[in-house]
Protein backbone atom coordinates (compact mmCIF):
# COMPACT_ATOMS: atom_id res chain seq x y z
CA UNK A 1 0.00 0.00 0.00
CA UNK A 2 1.19 3.32 -0.87
CA UNK A 3 2.60 5.24 2.19
CA UNK A 4 0.87 8.77 2.89
CA UNK A 5 2.96 11.21 3.63
CA UNK A 6 0.53 14.51 3.98
CA UNK A 7 0.46 13.55 7.77
CA UNK A 8 3.92 13.56 9.84
CA UNK A 9 4.31 11.17 12.44
CA UNK A 10 1.72 11.50 15.48
CA UNK A 11 3.68 11.10 18.76
CA UNK A 12 0.39 9.48 20.03
CA UNK A 13 -2.13 7.75 17.74
CA UNK A 14 -5.73 6.71 19.19
CA UNK A 15 -8.07 4.18 17.43
CA UNK A 16 -10.97 4.47 18.76
CA UNK A 17 -13.51 7.53 18.73
CA UNK A 18 -15.54 6.48 21.60
CA UNK A 19 -15.64 8.06 25.02
CA UNK A 20 -12.64 5.63 26.26
CA UNK A 21 -10.28 7.69 23.03
CA UNK A 22 -11.49 11.05 23.79
CA UNK A 23 -11.37 10.90 27.20
CA UNK A 24 -7.33 9.96 27.12
CA UNK A 25 -7.08 13.08 24.61
CA UNK A 26 -8.92 15.63 27.11
CA UNK A 27 -6.47 14.46 29.47
CA UNK A 28 -3.51 14.30 27.65
CA UNK A 29 -3.93 18.10 26.93
CA UNK A 30 -4.35 18.87 30.66
CA UNK A 31 -0.76 17.65 30.66
CA UNK A 32 0.90 18.34 27.24
CA UNK A 33 -0.83 21.16 25.04
CA UNK A 34 1.24 21.01 21.74
CA UNK A 35 1.98 16.79 21.59
CA UNK A 36 1.19 16.05 18.20
CA UNK A 37 -2.33 13.69 18.78
CA UNK A 38 -3.99 11.85 15.85
CA UNK A 39 -7.11 9.83 16.50
CA UNK A 40 -8.21 7.33 13.35
CA UNK A 41 -12.18 6.24 13.75
CA UNK A 42 -14.34 4.23 11.16
CA UNK A 43 -16.73 6.35 12.27
CA UNK A 44 -17.72 10.33 11.67
CA UNK A 45 -15.30 11.57 14.61
CA UNK A 46 -17.91 13.28 16.26
CA UNK A 47 -18.27 13.10 19.90
CA UNK A 48 -21.64 11.75 22.11
CA UNK A 49 -22.91 10.21 25.32
CA UNK A 50 -23.26 6.61 24.47
CA UNK A 51 -25.02 5.82 27.91
CA UNK A 52 -27.53 8.10 26.77
CA UNK A 53 -28.80 5.88 24.04
CA UNK A 54 -30.78 3.73 25.93
CA UNK A 55 -32.59 6.90 27.89
CA UNK A 56 -33.01 9.06 24.44
CA UNK A 57 -36.78 8.23 23.65
CA UNK A 58 -38.07 8.98 27.32
CA UNK A 59 -35.51 12.32 26.46
CA UNK A 60 -37.39 13.22 23.16
CA UNK A 61 -34.08 13.40 21.70
CA UNK A 62 -33.40 11.80 18.23
CA UNK A 63 -30.07 10.44 17.41
CA UNK A 64 -28.45 13.97 15.63
CA UNK A 65 -29.67 15.39 18.69
CA UNK A 66 -27.33 13.47 20.80
CA UNK A 67 -24.57 14.93 19.10
CA UNK A 68 -22.75 17.53 21.29
CA UNK A 69 -19.73 18.25 19.30
CA UNK A 70 -19.34 17.41 15.67
CA UNK A 71 -15.94 16.36 14.32
CA UNK A 72 -14.59 19.69 12.90
CA UNK A 73 -15.56 20.95 16.96
CA UNK A 74 -13.26 18.17 18.80
CA UNK A 75 -10.43 18.54 16.16
CA UNK A 76 -10.78 22.19 16.89
CA UNK A 77 -10.96 22.04 20.68
CA UNK A 78 -8.17 19.36 21.38
CA UNK A 79 -5.65 20.10 18.61
CA UNK A 80 -5.77 17.13 17.04
CA UNK A 81 -5.87 15.69 13.57
CA UNK A 82 -8.49 13.22 12.70
CA UNK A 83 -9.22 10.61 10.40
CA UNK A 84 -12.69 9.90 10.40
CA UNK A 85 -14.15 7.07 8.33
CA UNK A 86 -11.34 5.68 8.51
CA UNK A 87 -10.36 1.42 8.73
CA UNK A 88 -8.12 0.07 10.57
CA UNK A 89 -6.96 -2.90 8.65
CA UNK A 90 -3.62 -3.74 10.49
CA UNK A 91 -0.94 -3.06 12.84
CA UNK A 92 2.08 -3.34 11.50
CA UNK A 93 4.08 -3.56 15.24
CA UNK A 94 7.85 -3.33 13.69
CA UNK A 95 7.71 -0.75 11.48
CA UNK A 96 5.54 0.67 13.79
CA UNK A 97 3.06 1.85 11.32
CA UNK A 98 -0.76 1.35 11.37
CA UNK A 99 -1.99 0.13 7.87
CA UNK A 100 -5.53 1.63 6.90
CA UNK A 101 -7.61 1.96 3.88
CA UNK A 102 -6.55 5.60 3.65
CA UNK A 103 -2.67 4.54 3.55
CA UNK A 104 -0.33 3.84 6.05
CA UNK A 105 0.46 6.48 8.90
CA UNK A 106 3.46 5.58 11.43
CA UNK A 107 3.20 6.50 14.98
CA UNK A 108 4.84 6.60 18.23
CA UNK A 109 2.75 5.58 20.72
CA UNK A 110 -0.42 3.74 19.76
CA UNK A 111 -3.48 3.54 22.08
CA UNK A 112 -6.29 0.68 21.34
CA UNK A 113 -9.85 2.28 22.54
CA UNK A 114 -11.80 0.01 20.28
CA UNK A 115 -14.56 -0.63 22.08
CA UNK A 116 -16.57 -3.67 22.49
CA UNK A 117 -19.29 -5.16 19.84
CA UNK A 118 -22.85 -6.59 20.63
CA UNK A 119 -23.16 -10.39 21.04
CA UNK A 120 -25.26 -11.76 18.80
CA UNK A 121 -26.45 -15.21 19.70
CA UNK A 122 -27.32 -17.78 16.67
CA UNK A 123 -31.22 -17.85 16.18
CA UNK A 124 -33.59 -19.76 13.66
CA UNK A 125 -36.05 -18.99 11.30
CA UNK A 126 -36.85 -16.86 8.38
CA UNK A 127 -36.79 -13.32 10.27
CA UNK A 128 -33.40 -14.21 12.34
CA UNK A 129 -30.96 -11.59 10.47
CA UNK A 130 -33.97 -8.70 11.53
CA UNK A 131 -32.54 -9.11 14.98
CA UNK A 132 -31.16 -5.83 15.88
CA UNK A 133 -28.24 -4.24 18.12
CA UNK A 134 -27.73 -0.19 19.31
CA UNK A 135 -23.75 -0.47 20.01
CA UNK A 136 -23.33 3.42 18.42
CA UNK A 137 -25.33 5.94 17.57
CA UNK A 138 -25.60 5.36 13.83
CA UNK A 139 -27.05 2.04 14.92
CA UNK A 140 -29.41 4.23 17.33
CA UNK A 141 -30.46 5.99 14.24
CA UNK A 142 -31.53 3.25 12.84
CA UNK A 143 -33.15 1.65 15.84
CA UNK A 144 -35.56 4.95 16.16
CA UNK A 145 -36.35 4.46 12.12
CA UNK A 146 -37.64 1.06 12.47
CA UNK A 147 -39.70 1.07 15.91
CA UNK A 148 -41.41 4.53 14.14
CA UNK A 149 -45.18 3.89 14.06
CA UNK A 150 -44.57 0.82 15.68
CA UNK A 151 -46.00 -0.30 18.80
CA UNK A 152 -44.85 -3.96 20.13
CA UNK A 153 -40.75 -4.41 20.83
CA UNK A 154 -39.11 -7.65 22.15
CA UNK A 155 -35.67 -7.18 24.04
CA UNK A 156 -33.58 -10.30 24.87
CA UNK A 157 -31.43 -9.85 27.55
CA UNK A 158 -32.43 -8.62 30.91
CA UNK A 159 -29.18 -7.30 31.88
CA UNK A 160 -28.32 -3.24 32.69
CA UNK A 161 -29.00 -2.08 28.64
CA UNK A 162 -32.10 -4.44 28.13
CA UNK A 163 -33.53 -2.90 31.42
CA UNK A 164 -32.39 0.76 30.36
CA UNK A 165 -33.95 0.12 26.61
CA UNK A 166 -37.51 -2.03 28.72
CA UNK A 167 -38.08 1.52 30.66
CA UNK A 168 -37.28 4.03 28.04
CA UNK A 169 -39.51 2.45 25.61
CA UNK A 170 -42.36 1.68 27.73
CA UNK A 171 -42.35 5.38 29.22
CA UNK A 172 -41.93 6.11 24.82
CA UNK A 173 -45.94 4.23 24.60
CA UNK A 174 -44.32 1.00 23.18
CA UNK A 175 -45.49 -2.38 24.58
CA UNK A 176 -41.70 -4.01 25.66
CA UNK A 177 -41.63 -8.38 26.13
CA UNK A 178 -38.00 -9.01 27.93
CA UNK A 179 -36.80 -12.35 27.50
CA UNK A 180 -34.05 -13.69 29.54
CA UNK A 181 -32.31 -17.12 30.49
CA UNK A 182 -31.96 -16.05 33.91
CA UNK A 183 -34.45 -16.54 36.63
CA UNK A 184 -34.30 -12.34 37.07
CA UNK A 185 -33.49 -9.16 35.64
CA UNK A 186 -29.60 -7.71 36.23
CA UNK A 187 -28.65 -11.57 37.18
CA UNK A 188 -25.12 -10.58 37.49
CA UNK A 189 -26.10 -7.27 39.66
CA UNK A 190 -28.79 -7.32 41.79
CA UNK A 191 -29.76 -10.57 44.97
CA UNK A 192 -32.69 -12.01 44.32
CA UNK A 193 -34.82 -9.50 46.41
CA UNK A 194 -33.70 -6.46 44.64
CA UNK A 195 -34.27 -8.13 40.99
CA UNK A 196 -38.03 -8.70 42.11
CA UNK A 197 -38.39 -5.02 43.35
CA UNK A 198 -37.27 -3.25 39.95
CA UNK A 199 -39.14 -6.07 38.01
CA UNK A 200 -42.16 -5.31 39.67
CA UNK A 201 -41.45 -1.71 39.18
CA UNK A 202 -41.15 -2.21 35.38
CA UNK A 203 -43.83 -4.66 35.17
CA UNK A 204 -46.41 -1.55 36.82
CA UNK A 205 -44.98 0.55 33.77
CA UNK A 206 -46.21 -1.93 31.36
CA UNK A 207 -42.56 -4.10 30.89
CA UNK A 208 -43.33 -7.88 30.64
CA UNK A 209 -40.72 -10.68 31.63
CA UNK A 210 -39.95 -14.06 30.46
CA UNK A 211 -37.23 -15.28 32.68
CA UNK A 212 -35.64 -18.45 32.36
CA UNK A 213 -36.16 -19.33 28.68
CA UNK A 214 -34.84 -17.80 25.23
CA UNK A 215 -35.34 -16.79 21.81
CA UNK A 216 -35.75 -20.19 19.91
CA UNK A 217 -36.64 -19.15 16.35
CA UNK A 218 -38.40 -15.79 15.12
CA UNK A 219 -40.58 -15.96 11.94
CA UNK A 220 -42.78 -13.62 9.46
CA UNK A 221 -46.06 -13.94 10.44
CA UNK A 222 -48.48 -11.17 8.52
CA UNK A 223 -47.16 -7.46 9.24
CA UNK A 224 -45.52 -8.73 12.59
CA UNK A 225 -42.37 -11.28 13.81
CA UNK A 226 -43.56 -14.15 15.77
CA UNK A 227 -41.16 -15.10 18.20
CA UNK A 228 -41.15 -18.88 19.96
CA UNK A 229 -39.22 -19.17 22.87
CA UNK A 230 -37.51 -22.28 24.44
CA UNK A 231 -40.51 -22.86 27.34
CA UNK A 232 -43.09 -23.35 24.05
CA UNK A 233 -44.65 -19.88 24.51
CA UNK A 234 -45.27 -17.38 21.52
CA UNK A 235 -44.70 -13.69 21.15
CA UNK A 236 -46.08 -11.26 18.87
CA UNK A 237 -43.58 -8.14 18.49
CA UNK A 238 -43.06 -5.42 15.81
CA UNK A 239 -39.15 -5.49 16.35
CA UNK A 240 -36.57 -7.23 18.13
CA UNK A 241 -33.70 -6.20 19.88
CA UNK A 242 -30.92 -7.79 20.73
CA UNK A 243 -28.93 -6.45 24.18
CA UNK A 244 -27.14 -9.71 25.45
CA UNK A 245 -23.98 -8.47 26.27
CA UNK A 246 -21.05 -6.99 24.77
CA UNK A 247 -17.54 -8.74 23.36
CA UNK A 248 -14.63 -6.95 23.56
CA UNK A 249 -13.04 -6.14 19.83
CA UNK A 250 -9.74 -8.47 19.79
CA UNK A 251 -9.03 -9.22 16.08
CA UNK A 252 -6.75 -6.29 15.20
CA UNK A 253 -4.82 -6.74 18.52
CA UNK A 254 -4.66 -10.72 17.61
CA UNK A 255 -3.73 -9.71 14.04
CA UNK A 256 -0.73 -7.87 15.15
CA UNK A 257 0.25 -10.56 17.99
CA UNK A 258 -0.96 -8.89 20.77
CA UNK A 259 -1.46 -10.99 23.95
CA UNK A 260 -5.33 -10.96 24.19
CA UNK A 261 -7.72 -13.18 26.51
CA UNK A 262 -11.38 -11.75 27.41
CA UNK A 263 -9.99 -8.28 26.28
CA UNK A 264 -6.84 -7.51 24.74
CA UNK A 265 -4.69 -8.07 27.87
CA UNK A 266 -2.67 -4.83 29.38
CA UNK A 267 -0.53 -4.07 32.39
CA UNK A 268 -1.30 -1.74 35.05
CA UNK A 269 0.11 1.08 32.93
CA UNK A 270 -2.41 -0.23 30.06
CA UNK A 271 1.03 -1.32 28.28
CA UNK A 272 0.13 -4.42 26.23
CA UNK A 273 2.42 -6.95 25.75
CA UNK A 274 3.83 -5.12 22.81
CA UNK A 275 6.07 -1.92 23.47
CA UNK A 276 4.39 1.18 22.53
CA UNK A 277 0.83 0.02 22.26
CA UNK A 278 -1.47 0.58 25.35
CA UNK A 279 -5.31 -0.11 25.40
CA UNK A 280 -8.16 1.33 27.10
CA UNK A 281 -11.87 1.25 27.50
CA UNK A 282 -13.98 -1.99 26.48
CA UNK A 283 -11.69 -3.45 24.55
CA UNK A 284 -9.13 -4.06 27.51
CA UNK A 285 -8.64 -6.38 30.68
CA UNK A 286 -6.75 -5.26 32.83
CA UNK A 287 -5.96 -8.13 36.01
CA UNK A 288 -8.46 -10.20 34.75
CA UNK A 289 -11.29 -7.29 34.45
CA UNK A 290 -13.09 -5.65 31.72
CA UNK A 291 -14.95 -3.20 33.31
CA UNK A 292 -17.64 -1.50 30.57
CA UNK A 293 -18.45 1.21 32.24
CA UNK A 294 -17.92 5.25 32.55
CA UNK A 295 -16.22 5.35 35.68
CA UNK A 296 -13.67 2.82 34.97
CA UNK A 297 -12.64 4.45 31.37
CA UNK A 298 -12.34 7.62 33.35
CA UNK A 299 -9.87 6.40 35.67
CA UNK A 300 -7.72 4.74 33.23
CA UNK A 301 -7.75 7.74 30.68
CA UNK A 302 -6.41 9.76 33.95
CA UNK A 303 -3.61 6.88 34.56
CA UNK A 304 -2.80 6.84 30.60
CA UNK A 305 -2.14 10.44 29.81
CA UNK A 306 0.79 10.92 31.92
CA UNK A 307 1.91 7.61 30.71
CA UNK A 308 1.93 8.61 27.62
CA UNK A 309 3.32 11.97 27.96
CA UNK A 310 6.35 10.12 30.11
CA UNK A 311 5.44 10.29 33.44
CA UNK A 312 4.49 6.24 34.38
CA UNK A 313 1.46 5.91 36.59
CA UNK A 314 -0.31 2.65 37.31
CA UNK A 315 -3.79 2.44 37.03
CA UNK A 316 -5.97 2.58 40.47
CA UNK A 317 -9.67 1.51 40.30
CA UNK A 318 -11.16 2.67 43.41
CA UNK A 319 -14.95 1.12 44.43
CA UNK A 320 -17.03 2.58 41.79
CA UNK A 321 -20.53 1.82 41.87
CA UNK A 322 -22.93 2.23 38.64
CA UNK A 323 -26.10 3.40 38.26
CA UNK A 324 -28.68 1.51 36.14
CA UNK A 325 -30.99 4.03 34.32
CA UNK A 326 -34.59 2.68 35.34
CA UNK A 327 -36.87 5.90 36.26
CA UNK A 328 -39.59 2.90 37.44
CA UNK A 329 -37.01 2.17 40.32
CA UNK A 330 -33.16 4.07 40.10
CA UNK A 331 -30.72 2.00 41.15
CA UNK A 332 -27.06 2.10 42.14
CA UNK A 333 -25.15 -1.20 42.39
CA UNK A 334 -21.55 -2.10 43.02
CA UNK A 335 -21.50 -5.67 42.59
CA UNK A 336 -18.67 -7.78 44.65
CA UNK A 337 -15.76 -8.84 42.91
CA UNK A 338 -16.14 -11.99 41.54
CA UNK A 339 -15.99 -15.48 43.78
CA UNK A 340 -15.57 -13.42 46.96
CA UNK A 341 -16.86 -15.58 49.79
CA UNK A 342 -20.07 -13.55 51.82
CA UNK A 343 -23.34 -12.64 51.44
CA UNK A 344 -26.27 -10.49 50.69
CA UNK A 345 -28.37 -8.99 53.33
CA UNK A 346 -31.70 -7.35 51.78
CA UNK A 347 -33.45 -4.55 53.79
CA UNK A 348 -36.85 -3.18 52.01
CA UNK A 349 -37.11 0.23 53.19
CA UNK A 350 -39.44 2.77 52.67
CA UNK A 351 -39.58 3.80 49.17
CA UNK A 352 -36.68 1.62 48.40
CA UNK A 353 -34.15 -1.23 48.99
CA UNK A 354 -31.14 -1.24 50.68
CA UNK A 355 -29.00 -4.76 49.86
CA UNK A 356 -25.41 -4.99 51.28
CA UNK A 357 -23.22 -7.80 50.37
CA UNK A 358 -20.92 -8.37 53.54
CA UNK A 359 -17.94 -10.69 54.29
CA UNK A 360 -18.50 -13.43 56.68
CA UNK A 361 -16.51 -10.96 59.23
CA UNK A 362 -19.43 -8.23 58.44
CA UNK A 363 -17.25 -6.41 56.33
CA UNK A 364 -18.90 -4.47 53.26
CA UNK A 365 -17.92 -5.95 49.89
CA UNK A 366 -20.81 -4.64 47.77
CA UNK A 367 -24.24 -3.30 47.77
CA UNK A 368 -27.86 -2.36 45.69
CA UNK A 369 -29.51 0.65 46.51
CA UNK A 370 -32.96 1.14 44.83
CA UNK A 371 -35.25 4.49 45.14
CA UNK A 372 -35.28 6.24 48.41
CA UNK A 373 -32.04 3.76 49.35
CA UNK A 374 -29.80 5.37 46.67
CA UNK A 375 -29.19 8.63 48.89
CA UNK A 376 -26.29 6.31 50.89
CA UNK A 377 -24.17 5.90 48.16
CA UNK A 378 -21.85 7.93 48.80
CA UNK A 379 -21.52 6.92 52.02
CA UNK A 380 -21.74 3.52 51.57
CA UNK A 381 -18.96 3.50 48.87
CA UNK A 382 -16.18 4.37 51.39
CA UNK A 383 -16.61 1.56 53.25
CA UNK A 384 -16.10 -0.98 50.16
CA UNK A 385 -12.27 -2.01 49.49
CA UNK A 386 -10.79 -0.68 45.64
CA UNK A 387 -11.25 -2.88 42.99
CA UNK A 388 -7.48 -2.66 42.03
CA UNK A 389 -5.43 -0.70 44.30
Amino acid sequence: MEQKTSLPQSAITIIGSGLAGYTVIREIRKLDKTIPITLITKEPGYFYSKPMLSTALASKKDAAQLVSTPQDGMATQLEITILSHTEVNAIDVTGQTVVTNQGSFPYGKLVLALGADQIRLPLQGDAADEVITVNDLEDYAKFRQLIDGKKRIAILGAGLIGCEFANDLVIGGYEVDVIDLAPQALGRLLPAEAATALQEKLSAAGVRWHFATTLQSIDHKNDALEIALANGACLSSDVVLSAVGLRPRLDLAKAAGLQTNLGIVVNRELETSVKNIFAIGDCAEVDGLVLPYVMPIMQAARALAPTLTGQTTALIYPAMPVMVKTPALPTVVSPPAKGVSGHWKTIMVDGGVEARFESPEGRLLGFALMGSATTQRAALTKELPPILE
